[in-house]
């Protein structure tokens, strides 16, 4: 059922999140083609790899982040290309950034120190002082690179908020169309089950991503781990925080364990897994149940809360959730579209010199 090893809570996600790029020589091509200006004779210092609007981009912001994603590899070295290649890809991210916060702060728009105090502030409340200053070495940042990333993150929400969140309309008309053209996405042909999940293994890889840090390293630990979570539950915490603060599952975890929608033909792959779900009402959870491996293999236990059940059968347009989800369908596809269109239209109105891919043509030109 579950494969103990997906990723990254909050903080991992404020300051990796934003920084993704592949080490592949086509990424390395393709930057070159799209921000490498050939036959320019321009003058700057070493220390600024690119200018927009004449603001300059550090060469030790590049090399932090570099850095960053080096570690993100987990020792796996880049060839010289793939290292350009990936340099090139966070000066474009870089660009990119500062293009969004020239417009912002034009717009009046920057995120002010209060907004960004905030966010820490809820990011800390989940921890100890010290595990706080642990997650930040882990991550490998300091309090002031959070700080400006986040201010960064929370500049680009509200600009995007402002020029097109906030002038998407979705329309009941445009919901009825959507579901009349897609009635048969609606027609469930079995039963399906939102389950969320606490799981915890012995596997002492990966890291913990959950809030508080926690990891079994054993099989006697993690008994010992999903014991205790078990007796909480039956205490009465909430299954979602506790989920956030201990489970071991980086791609349900954040989420509060949240693992969507499951036909039942997909339970029953696990048979005890199933056994123990379709006895449940809406809001209960299961006993203690093993996390078995591709290969039938014991490596960890976990707890089952059933969100929802839903039956076979057409559902029909004047269900809440079905209106719900086309319009929210709806609102991400056009904002997607038109937020790709506002930024394009930022960078053509830029003036942006890169100068990092100029030295890399220049050094394979000789």
């Amino acid at each position: 059922m579950t494969n103990p090893a997906r990723p990254a809570a909050e903080l991992r996600a404020e300051v990796r999140g934003r920084r993704r790029a592949h080490f592949t020589a086509a990424a390395f091509l393709l930057s070159i083609a799209l921000f490498a200006l050939s036959g320019c004779n321009r003058t700057h210092s070493a220390d600024v790899v690119a200018t927009v609007n004449g603001h300059a981009i550090m060469r030790a912001d590049m090399d932090r982040a570099f850095a960053e994603k080096l570690g993100e590899a987990q020792g796996q070295q880049p060839s010289p290309e793939e290292s350009d290649a990936l340099r090139l890809s966070i000066v474009k991210e870089l660009i990119d950034e500062e293009i969004v916060a020239q417009r912002a702060a034009k717009m009046n728009l920057t995120a002010t120190t209060e907004d960004v105090d905030a966010k820490v502030n809820e990011m800390k409340a989940q921890y100890t002082e010290e595990q706080f200053a642990q997650q930040l070495k882990a991550n490998h940042t300091t309090l002031d690179e959070l700080k400006r990333d986040i201010r960064r993150s929370l500049t680009r929400t509200k600009l995007l908020n402002k020029e097109i969140e906030s002038k998407i309309t979705v329309s009941d008309a445009d919901v009825a169309n959507f579901y009349n053209q897609h009635k048969s996405d609606f027609n469930l042909i079995e039963t399906r089950y939102r389950l969320a999940e606490i799981v915890v293994t012995g596997i002492p890889l990966p890291a913990p991503n959950n809030l508080q840090g926690s990891k079994a390293t054993t099989d006697a630990e993690a008994n010992k781990k999903i014991q205790a979570l078990k007796n909480r539950l039956n205490a009465g915490d909430d299954f979602g925080a506790l989920a956030m603060n201990y489970s071991e599952d980086p791609e349900t975890t954040q989420n509060g364990g949240d693992m969507g929608y499951l036909f039942e033909s997909q339970l029953r792959t696990d048979a005890a897994v199933y056994a123990a779900v379709s006895k449940l009402n809406a809001g209960q959870t299961t006993e203690i149940l093993p996390v078995m491996d591709g290969q039938k293999k014991q490596v960890g236990y976990a707890i089952y809360k059933l969100i929802s059940k839903e039956q076979p059968g057409l559902r029909d347009l004047n269900d809440p959730r079905v209106q719900q989800g086309i319009r929210q369908q709806l609102h991400n596809a056009r904002a997607e579209l038109l937020k790709a269109a506002y930024l394009e239209m930022l960078q053509d109105q830029a003036k942006i010199e890169n100068f990092l891919a100029d030295e890399i043509l220049k050094k394979d030109a000789k």
